[in-house]
């Protein structure tokens, strides 16, 4: 039998959202074996001990509005990339093998942050680099946090950003989502509505009908993959929950109707407002030539501000993950997501955590988020008390262990 790792003399925060209580927690192999309350575990021969006195052992954080394949990471900007994108970007490119060798720099780069887990928003081209790293990633040939990929955004037209323009109707539809499913990708997003980024008044214009719509719900459902959407403009956020779309991205301008339909069908939808984008947008865009008011990012932030506390009163799963990989947000800030659902959305320090740990767990429907038993052993020390202060995450340095299923990634404990 495998040895045992225990960590020991900390407190624990499981990611269920009760208190961190001083306790033991136990691994032996890739999975959590015991989480032992009060402590006092007597280790075994052959076992490995962690001292955590002073620091708070929980699980991996689990980032679920993520963009591997954009370029800019921490240490890494790419000013090229940056809201509103240029389309002259796309025609230079790097090769697929290139551009894999950037989402796997990227990877490691989120997961020496503690995200031990990602749930894709989408890949930045048609090609599937993004099947390619999640694979090599469980087979262990490159480091990252475990993956859900997600497949280039289908704009239906308007955007004209990319790849040729596609075809329109329910069929075009959904033979997009079934070429999608058939190159291996977990979910397929499309993008319900258009955004200010690309024109005036764009986030209130709905892309596609009731029909195509509830087309990509029925093909999704018959391929065995999920479907996620960029959805703004009221009309696209209902068009979405009908057709049964699982994770909606930004929601900001919900109306009632849409708020109570969301409400209705809570435990089968996702939202991540991507709130680090447009806080980056306003705060720290100028330096990147990002005219926040042109962009829309200034009323959508606004907007964010009186939507989301309304939604978590109404329980709706609203889940950290700010569309980091631009260079006024890159890839490695993504923890400062959990400040801003404290300072703007009126979340206390450990709902933000349940949020991107237990939350995160049920988004990638995996057996992560929490330390419990028969669990992947995703865990973090964290130095200090993080359900106090959720930004002592945004400091690698604060991070003594990352361990991901049962393997040190990092150990300075």
């Amino acid at each position: 039998m495998a040895a045992r790792v225990v960590f020991t003399g900390g407190r624990v925060f499981d990611g269920s959202g009760s208190p961190a209580v001083p306790a033991d927690v136990v691994v032996r192999g890739d999975r959590i074996e015991s989480v032992r309350p009060g402590g006092g575990t007597e280790p075994g021969p052959g076992d490995r001990v962690v001292d955590c006195r002073g620091a708070t052992v929980m699980p991996g954080l689990v980032e679920s509005h993520c963009h591997l394949t954009f370029p800019s990471a921490v240490g890494h900007l790419d000013p090229s990339f940056n809201p509103p994108v240029d389309v002259s970007f796309f025609h230079h490119l790097p090769s697929p093998d290139e551009h894999l060798a950037l989402a796997e720099r990227n990877a490691r780069i989120l997961l020496d942050h503690g995200f031990t887990s990602a749930y894709s928003a989408g890949s930045l081209t048609p090609v599937p680099t993004e099947v390619r790293l999640r694979d090599r990633i469980a087979a262990g040939l490159a480091a990252g946090p475990r993956l859900r990929a997600a497949s280039f955004e289908r704009d239906n037209n308007p955007v004209k950003i990319g790849p040729a323009p596609q075809e329109t109707g329910p069929a075009a539809v959904r033979a997009f989502v079934r070429e999608q499913a058939e190159l291996g990708f977990d979910s397929v997003k499309l993008l319900m509505s258009n955004d200010d980024v690309f024109f005036e008044g764009g986030s209130m214009v709905t892309q596609y009908t009731a029909e195509e719509a509830n087309a990509a719900g029925e093909q999704a459902r018959e391929s065995g993959v999920w479907l996620n959407c960029h959805a703004q403009a009221p009309e696209s956020i209902k068009l979405a929950v009908r057709a049964g779309f699982r994770s909606i991205y930004h929601c900001s301008y919900a109306d009632p109707e849409a708020i109570d339909l969301l409400e209705e069908h809570k435990d089968s939808i996702f939202l991540s407002p991507a709130v680090g984008i447009m806080w980056a947008n306003v705060h720290e865009g100028a330096e990147f030539g990002i005219d926040a008011e042109k962009t829309g990012s200034v009323k959508s932030l606004a907007a964010m501000e009186q939507l989301y506390p309304e939604l978590r009163k109404r329980g709706l799963r609203v889940l950290p993950g700010g569309d980091y990989g631009f260079p006024n947000n890159p890839i490695g800030r993504n923890a400062r997501d959990l400040e801003l659902f404290v300072r703007l959305f009126g979340y206390s320090p450990a709902e933000a955590l349940r949020a991107t740990t237990f939350h995160g767990g049920q988004v990638m429907d995996l057996p992560v988020g929490l330390l419990t038993e028969g669990y992947f052993a995703d865990v973090l020390v964290v130095r200090g008390d993080p359900t106090a202060d959720v930004t002592l995450l945004q400091d690698p340095a604060n991070l003594t262990v990352i361990m991901q299923g049962g393997r040190f990634h990092k150990a300075n404990a």
